[in-house]
């Protein structure tokens, strides 16, 4: 696993983001964003593949893994601040996104807003609404009464199949210590930017190029929700996973970073 010595941090909008770099300084930048309760550790299974041509930049948000946290709720567009700020501190004019879950969220903001610094972008296992509200409020109240321990199994059950948390027991214990290792309170600001979130109309701004990633069996960002990406945002493409639940980028990474690597160099061979 990453660990956070590998992590360097840069004040971003008054909170301190952790990041860290692999693959060729002189190379185009690909920033990575995480899912809720996730550090840079999630990616671990595809930066190798990833880093052989770009300069993959990992974050993570603010109330999470080795960032500081602030007094939330917080908004989509908000993270989508902080991801920008990131760019600008480390001085990086343009880079290709992929984002997970609320970081494909945070990626539709980027492409919408701010077109003008997205090379692509990727958006995996995500969604541009997420109702109903009801579902956030239990969750916050198993946060707040049991700590991050009491969603720590239904969030595993939503992540992965059931054949994979059979067979795959030590990638299952390595994300229930990085879900164990999350903030409460930063998971509360962050699921709450999630709950508020209206973003749909939001994407018939997004003109760049676009891959929506889905997994066939997501039950927290299905692939219906992933089809409305597709057809809200032009000329984007889409690739369903099979076999693979919300973190697909782990359940199949060989299938995930094949996919992901053929759109973002064929993107960037156009440039």
């Amino acid at each position: 696993m990453t660990q956070m010595q590998d992590y360097k941090t840069v004040n971003v909008k008054g909170v301190d983001i952790a990041y860290r770099f692999d693959g060729p300084k002189d190379a185009p930048v690909l920033l990575v964003a995480n899912s809720l309760m996730a550090n840079g550790s999630m990616w671990d299974g595809n930066v190798p593949a990833l880093a052989e041509r770009y300069r993959v930049l990992r974050y993570d948000k603010r109330g999470h893994g080795g960032s500081g946290l602030s007094a939330g709720p917080y908004t989509i567009a908000q993270l989508a601040d902080d991801a920008l700020g990131l760019l600008d501190v480390l001085g990086i004019q343009k880079a290709h996104f992929m984002g997970l879950s609320i970081g494909g969220m945070i990626g539709q903001q980027l492409g919408a807003r701010f077109p003008e610094r997205i090379l692509s972008l990727t958006l995996c296992n995500t969604a541009s609404e997420m109702p109903p509200r009801s579902l956030w409020e239990e969750r916050f109240e198993i946060a707040r009464t049991q700590g991050i321990v009491g969603l720590v199994d239904g969030t595993i059950k939503r992540w992965f199949t059931a054949p994979f948390i059979e067979s795959a027991p030590q990638e299952i214990e390595k994300v229930r210590q990085m879900i164990l290792g999350t903030n409460v309170d930063g998971y509360m600001a962050c699921g709450s930017a999630v709950r508020d979130m209206a973003q749909s109309t939001m994407l018939l701004k997004i003109k760049i190029p676009t891959l929506v990633l889905s997994g066939r069996d997501d039950p927290a960002c299905t692939v219906d929700q992933g089809i409305v990406l597709h057809r809200l945002i032009d000329n984007s493409k889409m690739v369903i996973l099979e076999k693979a639940a919300h973190l697909s980028n782990i359940e199949q990474p060989e299938a995930f970073n094949k996919s992901v690597r053929h759109f973002i160099d064929s993107v960037d061979d156009a440039c």
